[in-house]
């Protein structure tokens, strides 16, 4: 018997005491005590059971087996990325061009994060950079507020000037934001990508003499629906999961290629190993005159660039082979000319241990052409001479780096960067002033302390010759450090 009906039947005693010398009374009292009573022991049996049932679960419950957490699905665009840089292996900024379809294609899993307005997941993620380096350039300074001073810009490196450039900047505009949103429709994948920073708006943005205040730039915007992609995401010819870690926004800039521009693509998964990718994009000609190395766009073209690549992923490593076809034009009214670029680029990463601390990354690109989509335009597409009868020219080029990064601990690492680019102009189509070729070397430290922030040191020594022989050379010291939310 428990307390409270311990305290119940005494307290029904006492009543029954005070009662019994009524006539009448302790006879209909003592029938009212029966009942109670009966009622009673009933209440107290169905609590017993209950305390046997539950006792019965909580003990089934600890001995079964618990079962797999949800695969958490990283199709809808969420925040992965490989570097400090503009493509840090470890940075949210969204799914990257060689994954985004193939993932889409993945069923949407049970998700721990984000919020939903509408049926629709929304998540927001991005990082906050600063950003701070030394300069010396060996002919002289960078003009004020150009983007070569924020990052490494090959073409940028001053050549001929009298005397030496120095200079220190420090800032945030790397800092960027992304959303990301997925839309689950009738057993179809439906996504979309909004990503911006502050760093990619030249000419346009703030000072540094009082606020520095800087505009925001759109970077990547597109939406993918099943295999399909449609907006502004990086060239389906670049595989960025080869880019090293590096302080600086992009690290081999003269090697890589590197554009984001408008498209449409479609992605299919040919096997556990293989994807192949094909994609329209935004067609450019960038051009320069044989009387200056200004590299000016014309807006002429009227097909766009059709571009390719197969992605093979393995436990051995991962490898990219991509192609691209190009219908270059400039019309100026008298003047009509085109030519046709074409290129090929193979890129990779090799794993050196299973802890994946430690891999080989490269990227080995050639084509004609092909000028702004290697080396930040480094080279033109085409030389134009003004004259009537004049053939459009197109510049080969070959251009590639290596990498190779060593994870010392768990929060410790290293990347050593060398990367290349020759530009070979067609006989008598060399324009005054242009650059012949690039290269440059780097080597970093970067320290975790904990998962969410990077802080790294970065050293690296660049050069650039010109046509006439020429040359220009920069030494830079970097620090950055950066929070990933």
């Amino acid at each position: 018997m428990t307390l409270m009906a311990f305290k119940k039947r005494l307290a029904l005693t006492a009543l029954l005491a005070g009662t019994a010398l009524v006539p009448g009374v302790a006879q209909a009292q003592t029938a009212r005590e029966v009942e109670l009573e009966t009622r009673l022991k009933a209440l107290e049996a169905a609590v017993q059971d209950l305390r046997g049932e539950l006792n019965a679960a909580r003990a089934t419950a600890a001995t079964a087996p618990r079962p797999a957490a949800p695969a958490t699905s990283s199709a809808a665009p969420t925040a992965v990325a490989s570097a400090p840089n503009d493509l840090h292996p470890t940075a949210p900024v969204g799914p990257t061009a060689p994954t985004a379809l193939a993932e889409a294609k993945a069923s949407a899993a049970v998700s721990t994060d984000g919020f939903k307005v509408a049926g629709t997941t929304v998540k927001l993620n991005g990082f906050i950079k600063t950003w701070a380096s030394v300069s010396r350039y060996s002919g002289g300074n960078i003009a004020p507020e150009s983007v070569g001073r924020d990052f490494y810009f090959p073409s940028m490196i001053p050549v001929g000037g009298r005397n030496e450039g120095n200079s220190l900047e420090s800032h945030a505009k790397q800092t960027r934001i992304v959303l990301a949103t997925d839309t689950p429709v009738a057993g179809h994948s439906l996504k979309g990508l909004l990503e911006v920073d502050f760093q990619v708006v030249p000419g346009s943005q703030g000072n540094q003499r009082v606020v520095s205040g800087y505009n925001p730039g759109l970077r990547r915007a597109f939406f993918t629906y099943d295999n399909w992609l449609f907006g502004q995401e990086w060239t389906t010819f670049q595989y960025i999961g080869a880019l090293p870690e590096t302080t600086d926004f992009i690290g081999p800039s003269e090697g890589s290629v590197f554009v984001r521009q408008a498209q449409v693509r479609y992605t299919r998964k040919l096997s556990d190993t293989l994807t192949v990718s094909v994609a329209a994009e935004n067609p450019e000609t960038a051009s320069t005159g044989l009387t200056s190395a200004a590299i000016v766009e014309n807006a002429d073209d009227r097909l766009p660039d059709v571009a390719a690549r197969l992605n093979y992923k393995t436990a051995f490593g991962e490898f990219s082979l991509a192609g691209l076809v190009r219908k270059l034009t400039i019309d100026t009214g008298p003047l009509n000319e085109s030519a046709t670029g074409w290129g090929v680029s193979f890129a990779g990463k090799v794993p050196l241990d299973v802890s994946g601390r430690s891999d080989i990354r490269f990227m080995v690109t050639h084509g004609d052409g092909i000028g702004r989509y290697v080396g930040l335009n480094l080279a033109p597409d085409a030389v134009f001479a003004a004259v009537p009868g004049a053939e459009l020219r197109t510049p080969s080029l070959t251009a590639g780096f290596a990498a190779l990064k060593l994870g010392w601990t768990d929060k410790l690492r290293s990347t050593f960067i060398g990367s290349v680019q020759s530009i070979d102009y067609p006989t008598g189509g060399e324009p005054i002033g242009a650059s012949a070729s690039a290269w440059s070397t780097s080597a970093n430290l970067f320290f975790s302390p904990i998962k969410a922030i990077d802080l790294g040191v970065e050293f690296r020594h660049a050069e650039r010759r010109l046509v006439d022989g020429q040359v220009g050379k920069l030494d830079r010291g970097e620090l950055a450090a950066r929070y990933s939310f």
